[in-house]
């Protein structure tokens, strides 16, 4: 492939979206580029103020568990108060979350921090996911979602390096400056992001129409969503496993910390170099197809790690198969999890979703190293590849019908947009129709 072709598609990966949606962009970038605390927390705790290793780890999962309990309050505030409010307010509290951590050092006080901190952090998220399924035409979703991603991980990757390099002026400076970075990030979304909740609708008179109530329990009566959220729990599942077990295993091969420092890397530099190619190869593929094939990735990828042996080679190039699979399944679930969701309770889908990865991220780790420490790592990485093949047979057997291929829907919503909300909005009372109404209705669901 030639200069010139590669610098036409990423022109076209990146053109066509909005102005609002590249200003979201650049806040994901800036808070990102300084998040520090989560990279370092567990050397801070362990070096600077010499807590147990066990101890560092229980505060990681209380980070887990706040994110839990955010998922869904940031659902609900989304629709309720706006995504704009929503997202000024929890960046601000992660902003005085970090800053806190400068400045206690007790040990019940710390974990109440990072606790509260895993709260914020996650109530974000729905927010985030939501303004992008607004502002953004639905042929588009999946697009701008894997773009948003990049910036996160392009951040991550500037975060760490930076984070490296700096920490000679210590941890308490690294989270001044997480708190500075996450504070702009909050003033970046109030002066430059409009509010993108969708108004109440109105009749051919002018009347509001009422729409029906959704509470958490009616998300998780929609089937077919209820369905993706625990097949996705399954991927998260196995997608964590790594962050615990690659390390645990490549010491049990005798393998030093820096070399796992130089595989892990491997998953930054694999996103922030090819994300946007492989979103331009997968563009306009049917989701279900996406997610199939992005659950079997995680399956080879991390099942593979149990035939590594001691090669430092070999165990990168199982990051590289499972974070290809990251790549893809991220913004796709993303995009699918909108098309499912009716507009006006879009944050609380997103905050339903979200649940799952933080569930993931509490119990994963502890599963992980139970079972390393126990049965051993061959066994971890064997569950790891059955629970991804299953994964990968619940889109394909459950999902195909209610995740379809929507470009034909998308060609009709260009043609025909008024009888297309016609048709939604005879069908808005059927609990398990949301998803394909909402994508066909609404040129920005996400």
């Amino acid at each position: 492939m030639s200069i010139d072709s590669l610098r036409r598609s990423a022109s076209a990966t990146v053109s066509g979206l909005p102005q609002g949606f590249w200003w979201l962009w650049l806040s994901t970038l800036v808070n990102r580029t300084g998040a520090f605390v989560l990279t370092f927390l567990s050397l801070y705790l362990t070096v600077e103020l010499g807590h147990s290793a066990w101890f560092a780890g229980l505060v990681v999962a209380l980070h887990g568990l706040g994110g839990v309990a955010g998922s869904p309050l940031g659902g609900m505030l989304t629709d309720r108060w706006g995504r704009r409010p929503t997202m000024v307010t929890m960046h601000l509290a992660a902003a005085a979350s970090a800053a806190a951590l400068a400045v206690v050092t007790s040990a019940w006080a710390i974990a109440t921090v990072v606790l509260l901190m895993g709260v914020a952090m996650q109530a974000v998220r729905p927010s985030i996911n939501a303004t992008i399924a607004d502002m953004v035409p639905a042929h588009d979703v999946r697009r701008a979602y894997a773009l948003n991603y990049w910036a996160l991980n392009l951040g991550f990757a500037i975060a760490s390096i930076g984070g490296g390099a700096a920490i000679f002026l210590g941890y308490q400076t690294l989270f001044v400056v997480d708190a500075i970075a996450t504070t702009l990030c909050a003033v970046i979304v109030f002066l430059r992001l409009p509010e993108t909740r969708p108004e109440a609708r109105t009749d051919k008179a002018g009347k509001p129409v009422a729409e029906a109530k959704v509470s958490m329990l009616t998300v998780l009566r929609d089937a077919p969503f209820r369905t993706l959220v625990l097949i996705n729990l399954l991927v998260c599942l196995v997608f964590t496993a790594p962050w615990i077990g690659l390390p645990l295993t490549m010491a049990d091969q005798g393998l030093s910390p820096s070399s796992y420092g130089v595989v892990i890397a491997v998953n930054g530099i694999v996103i922030v170099g090819f994300q946007l190619l492989v979103n331009k190869l997968t563009d306009k593929r049917s989701p279900v197809l996406l997610l199939t094939l992005s659950s079997l990735l995680f399956a080879l990828g991390t099942g593979a790690t149990a035939l590594a042996g001691s090669s430092v080679v070999a165990f990168a190039a199982t990051v590289v198969v499972w974070t290809v699979g990251e790549m893809i399944h991220v913004p796709t679930n993303a995009a699918a999890t909108a098309r499912l969701a009716p507009e006006h309770a879009r944050g609380r889908y997103q905050g339903v979703m979200g649940m799952s990865w933080a569930v993931a991220g509490f119990v994963a780790p502890i599963g992980a190293g139970a079972i390393v420490s126990g049965p051993g790592p061959n066994v971890l990485w064997a569950a790891t590849f059955a629970i991804g093949v299953l994964a990968a047979v619940g889109y394909t057997t459950r999902l195909r019908k209610a995740l379809a291929d929507d470009s034909a829907v998308d060609s009709a919503n260009d043609s025909a947009v008024d009888s297309t909300e016609d048709s939604t909005e005879d069908s808005s009372g059927d609990g398990d129709g949301v998803g394909v109404d909402s994508a066909g209705k609404d040129p920005v669901s996400a």
